[in-house]
């Protein structure tokens, strides 16, 4: 992964991304004039450019985490409810994902009184049945969070699903509290 960077030189950057995500620099003239007016040094970037690909011919994929959130209670059927998504590897945190498809996190109280994914609340505890390993660690806000509670138990607002390169199956228990 490229990571971006500029020098800057006054108030000018010397580098920047364009639209295929390459990564241009800029030479500053060597001379540079001054306003009478106003004192400060003016640098005018050169008009030519060096460009350094940093896209592959062949780009890779992003890996997908297939996810699968069971309901905290059986249904009418005698099963638990099950609702499935899936997210780019690294990319959104566990409670993000759950909102984008409607996926119910909170309990009632939850509902009005949560922090907005802050991690300053406690109220988007969730279970990882399976695929713990395709999460991050617990944050510090979790071990605060969740001292008491199982390993398994995480908070969905502290929860990034994936590292950009891993990809599998993570399957979550939402509100592990009503589970009986």
């Amino acid at each position: 992964m490229a990571t971006k960077f500029s020098v800057l030189i006054g108030m000018q950057s010397l580098s920047s991304r364009n639209e295929n995500n390459s990564l241009i620099y800029r030479r500053p003239k060597t001379n540079y004039s001054i306003l009478s007016s106003k004192n400060k040094p003016i640098y005018k970037l050169a008009s030519s450019t060096i460009t350094e690909s940093t896209t592959s011919s062949n780009p890779e994929k992003n890996p997908k985490i297939e996810l699968e959130f069971i309901g905290p209670k059986v249904g009418g059927d005698g099963n638990y409810p099950v609702e499935k998504a899936s997210a780019i590897s690294g990319d959104k945190l566990l409670r993000n994902i759950m909102s984008d498809n409607n996926i119910e996190l909170y309990a009632t109280y939850g509902k009005v009184m949560n922090c907005g994914g802050g991690g300053s609340c406690g109220t988007c505890i969730v279970e990882i049945i399976d695929g713990k390993d395709l999460l991050n660690e617990r944050t510090n806000t979790e071990l605060r969070y969740l001292k008491k509670k199982p390993e398994s138990w995480r908070l969905a607002c502290q929860t990034i699903v994936g590292n950009k390169e891993n990809s599998g199956k993570v399957v979550v228990q939402r509100l592990p509290q009503w589970k009986k």
